[in-house]
């Protein structure tokens, strides 16, 4: 199959979120099934920085979006993967600081910059169609492209050949919707026809992200327990038109890429080590307790925090249980992230009074993050709702235990360990509170003092967290769309 697969972020050039992994990675895996993939991403200036060559095409796609025409510019390149990558220029448009805004400012003309996105996206698929080799699939992601299959499906009244090529929409996140004034409707080239309760009106304003999940022809989100809780409770809004698809709604929960996940070959740890020989796992500890300053002791439990400081992510629940960790235990603590200043501000406060045992490094380098991973003993997710998560399955792959709530993917991908360790590949609990997410990790710091953990540590890194499966479901999906 030929898929063209549309995404705002892509690793390890643009990253905000989980997505940018995804977008690497499942591209990836189809290739390595026998697709074809192209990724469509708009030209952020962190692509050339990063010293990825591509070559201008001659001829720009002229778009007329709302009465006025602008001048697309596509460059081609291609991935270390092989993966075919489309970038789309527009003045203006994306040589700027940030990819969704500044700070925790989103740009107010975000409708139009990603509008022109999902419409280069379809001019590209219309080109192909005209040519006689349409995409079997366009493989859209979350809002900033959910304007695709509404788009592609006017463009096929002038180009039927188009109606072979399918869309799919994923949803990564449901929080992020894409909701605009209703005077943004002519901007984005709709008519108001378009503007209804059954499309694109949402409390009286236009919702992006809801008029692509009523048009594509399936739509995916990113784990069998999200895709409920998106249909029921946690829809932010958009419960009944989720529910409303049915089993057009499909949760496939995300892998790992394996090849840059892997502490057997990771060229960022101190030592390499793997399921079966896990000892030098105490050398990338040693490493990183001297590198970030912390006391260098074999013995306490290094407990991990990794994420965007953000409610959502239970941030506040970290920085109220730091101090308790410490009283409870000899743990040492790391937190890596960046996002809400005051939360930044908390954690640097936190790591002042513990006493050197804690430590916050904000903005941590990706190689930093590989080796905090390798380190690490126990992984808080305390997340008060999750999609999927990636943290809880890059703790899997380098021997570190979740400490996860029991919500979305982390549920998907989580077992309660039992009392005597047999079974289980974490430590769940229930409540959004920091009492919970204390007692989860007090079960998880006494059972690093039992004699079971080696075997626990190897179980968990055997999981094949890694992306066949997973892609391998987004076949299905593709090709009981095209049918």
């Amino acid at each position: 199959m030929e898929i063209l697969f549309v995404s705002t972020e892509l690793a390890p050039f643009v990253k905000v979120g989980g997505l940018a992994d995804v977008a690497a990675a499942l591209p990836k895996a189809l290739r390595g099934l026998g697709h074809k993939v192209t990724i469509v991403a708009p030209r952020f200036p962190e692509f050339e920085a990063s010293g990825l060559m591509v070559a201008r095409r001659l001829t720009p796609i002229p778009i007329e979006l709302g009465g006025k025409a602008y001048q697309v510019t596509v460059y081609d390149g291609r991935l270390p993967s092989q993966v075919d990558l489309v970038l789309i220029d527009v003045p203006g448009m994306y040589d700027r600081g940030g990819v969704y805004g500044k700070g925790n400012e989103d740009y107010e003309d975000n409708a139009l910059r990603f509008a022109l996105l999902s419409r280069a996206a379809v001019e590209l698929a219309k080109a192909r169609a005209l040519a006689g080799t349409p995409y079997d699939v366009i493989h859209c992601n979350d809002w900033p492209a959910a304007l695709v299959p509404v788009y592609k499906k006017e463009a096929t009244v002038a180009v039927p050949a188009l109606a072979a090529t399918r869309t799919i929409l994923t949803v990564h996140n449901v929080a992020h919707q894409g909701v605009f004034p209703r005077d943004v409707v002519p901007t984005l080239g709709l008519g108001w026809e378009h503007f209804t309760i059954e499309g694109l009106e949402f409390y009286g304003k236009a919702n992006i992200l809801k008029l692509g999940i009523v048009t594509a022809d399936a739509v995916t989100t990113v784990s069998p327990t999200y895709a409920r809780e998106i249909a029921t409770t946690q829809g932010h809004g958009l419960e009944g038109v989720l529910a409303a698809r049915g089993a057009t709604l499909v949760g496939i929960t995300n892998g790992v890429d394996n090849a840059v996940w892997n502490p057997a070959t990771d060229a960022a740890l101190a030592a390499r080590f793997d399921a079966e020989d896990a000892a030098n796992k105490t050398r990338c500890r040693g490493a990183l307790q001297r590198e970030l300053g912390l006391p260098l002791d074999t013995a306490a439990p290094i407990v991990l925090s990794v994420g965007r400081l953000v409610a959502q992510k239970g941030t506040d629940l970290v920085v109220a249980a730091i101090p308790r960790i410490l009283r409870a235990s000899d743990a040492q603590i790391i937190v890596c992230g960046d996002g809400d200043e005051a939360f930044a501000v908390s954690l640097g406060e936190a790591a002042k009074k513990s006493d050197g045992r804690a430590v916050f490094v904000r903005a941590a380098s990706e190689q930093v993050v590989h080796r905090a991973f390798a380190a690490a003993d126990l992984v808080l997710v305390p997340s008060r709702f999750e999609p999927c998560g990636l943290v809880q399955l890059y703790a899997h792959r380098y021997g570190a235990l979740p400490v996860a709530r029991a919500t979305g993917g982390l549920l998907d991908t989580v077992v309660d360990c039992d009392a005597k360790l047999e079974t289980g590949t974490g430590f769940l609990f229930q409540e959004d509170t920091a009492d919970a997410l204390l007692g989860a990790a007090e079960r998880g710091i006494a059972a690093h003092a039992s004699a079971r953990w080696p075997q626990l540590v190897r179980r968990v890194m055997r999981l094949d967290r890694g992306w066949e499966r997973p892609a391998r479901q987004y076949e299905q999906l593709y090709r009981a769309a095209s049918r």
